[in-house]
């Protein structure tokens, strides 16, 4: 069994490498966004395919995250951090130099599948040098807040730079970052025993294959309908896809998704509510930056640093989190965090061509980063909660997985429904109907979510023995 090295003497430096590469990975989810309108003159992009540009990332991420996390258990996860790093540096330069758009979706993809080894290592790291209580929770909450942060630094980062001096700029930076981190890790991180075992390519090409159908399906619907053959079979097939996934991980001898992770309903609980937790929140990100820059009329720079008011308080509660945890308890948390996000994102779905920024954007993105600042660390927590450090590779690559789900195929619903009876509205104002219709579907997400959350976590823990 790997031993938690609690006292592990370089654990700073162990911490601050593994945050700054989560920071890096989700930076580029949210770098982009204030860009999109850029990216969409200058590469071509139709409006409803300019969602691939988050969604060719998201979804590779989260298709591969299982093979990542498994890559991690077999051939040590300081080597696959290390991988990770260098396929994510060199897309991110390759998309970069993107002219045209299919250049900048193929390697948007390729930078999802260095995301996705990476991604599991620096949680399966993080696990495996800090002992579960006080030393993890503390940790886990620097994870989540560096989680929460990027989001939004990436949005003014990327606005600014967009503005300033090119979208891809925002891309460009990874380099130097990438490469410090590579010497970081073989200086400070130690390599982790390795497990003899086999990858689960059946399972990771199933995966990959029906949630790239459910996303494709969702997009495609929304220019050419639900009754449109190729979005029919496109969906049947994915879920076909899915289920042959589900039968393989149940014949395989070393599965990437171990289905004994579903027999803990906190666990499974946590799974399900993050993939509707976190679609609602990327569809915040992304519908309310085409709101500001083609509603309202800012610019890349101006609309990254609109969404600030999310970073005011999402930093602070999010590292109060072990505090808050001591005094209250994790449920508690998610309680009080996940309704606080429903009323801020019913709050911001109200916005329209006459709505002032301060009352009807800043105050709602307020309550959205409490909600996000006291719902996504106990959320990690719940789950990986319960599992040995030997399967620490595969419990995190389910909540990154779950993540990243939540991401690709949350938003590409949103985009489905943002499209839903436009009729005759042209414009400004059809473009805020959209927006208005995406945000509304995103509060229905949270609500479901915080139902989830109630039954399958909160409910059987209070009925436990203390």
């Amino acid at each position: 069994m790997e031993r938690p090295s609690g006292a592990h003497p370089h654990q700073a430096a162990i911490l601050a490498i593994i945050l700054i590469s989560y920071v890096m990975i989700v930076l580029d989810i949210s770098v982009v966004l204030t860009g999109l309108p850029m990216i969409h003159h200058q590469l071509g992009f139709s409006e409803a395919n300019l969602a691939w540009v988050q969604s060719a990332y998201t979804l590779t991420f989260g298709g591969f995250l299982l093979l990542g996390a498994r890559a991690g258990d077999i051939l040590g996860r300081r080597a696959m951090f290390i991988a990770g790093l260098m396929i994510f540096t060199i897309a991110s330069l390759a998309i970069g130099a993107s002219q045209s758009a299919a250049w900048m979706l193929s390697w948007r993809a390729i930078q999802g599948v260095g995301a996705a080894v990476l991604a599991p290592s620096t949680l399966a790291l993080l696990q495996t040098n800090f002992p579960e209580g006080e030393a993890r929770t503390h940790a886990v909450s620097w994870y989540s807040a560096a989680a929460g942060l990027s989001a939004t630094v990436g949005l003014v980062l990327g606005g600014v730079l967009a503005e300033w001096i090119s979208w891809r700029a925002g891309f460009y930076v990874n380099l130097p970052i990438g490469i410090g981190l590579i010497v970081a890790a073989l200086r400070y991180v130690e390599e982790t025993p390795r497990h003899t075992g086999r990858f689960d390519l059946a399972g990771a090409f199933t995966s990959t294959l029906g949630m790239g159908g459910l996303v494709f399906g969702f997009i495609h619907s929304a220019h050419s309908g639900w009754d449109d053959p190729v979005t029919l079979a496109t969906v049947v097939g994915a879920i076909l896809c899915l289920a042959a996934f589900v039968a393989v991980e149940r014949r395989a001898e070393q599965p990437i998704l171990p289905l004994w992770l579903f027999a803990s309903a906190e666990r499974s609980g946590a799974y399900a509510a993050r993939i509707l937790y976190l679609g609602a929140m990327v569809g915040f990100f992304f519908f309310t930056t085409i709101y500001l820059q083609e509603v309202v009329g800012y610019g890349p720079a101006l609309s990254g640093m609109a969404f600030l008011p999310a970073t005011v308080l999402h930093f602070p509660f999010a590292l109060a989190v072990p505090r808050l945890v001591r005094r209250f308890s994790p449920e508690k948390l998610l309680m009080a965090g996940v309704p606080i996000g429903v009323v801020g994102m019913g709050w911001l779905s109200c916005a329209s061509v006459e709505s002032g920024y301060i009352w009807s954007v800043a105050f709602p993105m307020l309550l959205i980063g409490i909600s996000q600042g006291l719902t996504l660390s106990p959320l990690t927590s719940a789950g990986v909660a319960g599992v040995d450090p030997r399967h620490a590779g595969a419990a995190s690559g389910a909540v990154n997985a779950a993540h990243q789900i939540g991401s690709s195929v949350g938003l590409s619903i949103l985009v489905a429904i943002a499209a839903i009876g436009t009729g005759s509205v042209a414009g400004p104002a059809l473009t805020a109907h959209r927006v208005t219709q995406a945000l509304e579907a995103a509060t229905v997400m949270l609500l479901l979510a915080f139902l989830i959350i109630f039954l399958a976590i909160v409910r059987p823990a209070a009925k436990s023995p203390a």
